[in-house]
């Protein structure tokens, strides 16, 4: 009869755990985009989990004088990007090292920061919350915090089974939320879905971009998130080499992730230390600022440029990748 017991404890036992596991919601996103790279097997997703995830995500709890949260530096409101800023802003008046990138779209991407120096979107966040000059605090502490609120427990337990927070456990819900952040609800998913047409400038815009834009930002996604040298001249001040920092290899000097081109109109100013406020500043870089170096990109060799008219147009296209609704979903701001 005791063995029995046992037996049926550890079957419910193993049962809520399962059930704790189970998958309840898919990543939504159009046909013509390629297979997401994340590997959702491993951290299946979950609305309680999600849910949990968006509230840490708006929570300045996770920094160490509770002023500083992700939402901080990644405003919904502008893409998940801090619009208006060239550095990262953190507590006490800390500036941090680079430009805050936009997050969307992550379930595509293999690595992250601007020298992608984190291999897993599940890691990610502990560069932020023990960066001293963003929210600068032991992660934990923080779980330590958390484990002391009853709203916190509450919510572990439902996307767990325990009520228990756990560095991993954070990790895992944060991911989840910024994993669902899809940017596909532009003119340009519009007019793939034939919901739309390009204007006349639009289209030969589309060419324009697809003659000198396209090999480093591939569509649909607007990038290969692939590491690149884009030929900027080294900031004096901040005398950041990309991947070398960390990696102290030759081949990795001044090489930087590339982003994606959607929401531009969202996410300035733009380059890894936001150097350049407008698009325009942006092309002029390309036409006559390339700095030639061995790591150059190859498709930088020689300078891009263009005409007035040609300018003009590809703006015009660049504008159609703008997600006006992604900015406005309430699923993604805070609740």
């Amino acid at each position: 009869m005791v063995s029995k017991l046992k037996y049926s404890a550890f079957a419910a036992f193993l049962m809520l755990l399962f059930s704790y596991s189970l998958q309840d919601i898919g990543l939504v996103y159009p046909s013509y985009f390629p297979k997401p790279v994340y590997d959702f097997n491993k951290n299946p997703l979950k609305s309680s989990t999600v849910q949990l995830g968006r509230k840490l995500f708006y929570d300045p709890i996770l920094s160490r004088n509770n002023t500083i949260s992700c939402s901080s530096c990644h405003n919904s409101g502008q893409a998940f990007s801090h619009a208006g800023n060239h550095l990262s802003k953190g507590i006490e008046d800390g500036i941090g090292d680079r430009n805050s990138p936009a997050i969307f779209n992550l379930a595509w991407q293999k690595n992250f920061m601007w020298d992608g120096v984190i291999p897993n979107i599940d890691a990610q966040a502990l560069a932020p919350i023990n960066h001293p000059m963003e929210m600068g605090e032991d992660i934990n502490v923080a779980v330590r915090r958390l484990n002391k609120s009853k709203e916190y427990r509450t919510l572990f337990y439902r996307s767990f089974g325990d009520s228990l927070a756990t560095s991993e456990r954070l990790m895992m819900a944060l991911s989840q939320f910024q994993l669902t952040i899809v940017s596909a609800n532009s003119k340009y998913d519009k007019v793939k879905q034939k919901k739309a047409q390009f204007t006349d400038s639009e289209e030969k815009g589309y060419l324009v971009y697809q003659q000198n834009c396209s090999s480093c930002h591939s569509e649909p996604l607007f990038s290969t998130y692939d590491f690149a040298n884009n030929g900027l001249p080294v900031d004096s001040k901040l005398d950041d080499h990309g991947k070398w920092n960390k990696s102290f290899e030759p081949a990795d000097q001044w090489m930087f992730k590339i982003p994606s081109l959607r929401n531009l109109g969202f996410t300035y100013p733009y380059m890894h230390d936001g150097r350049f406020k407008t698009l325009n500043e942006v092309l002029d870089h390309y036409e006559k600022g390339i700095v030639k170096s061995p790591t150059l990109a190859k498709q930088l060799e020689k300078p891009i440029i263009f005409n007035h008219k040609e300018r003009e147009d590809l703006l015009s296209f660049l504008a159609t990748l703008n997600d006006s609704v992604l900015v406005s979903d309430v699923r993604f701001q805070k609740k």
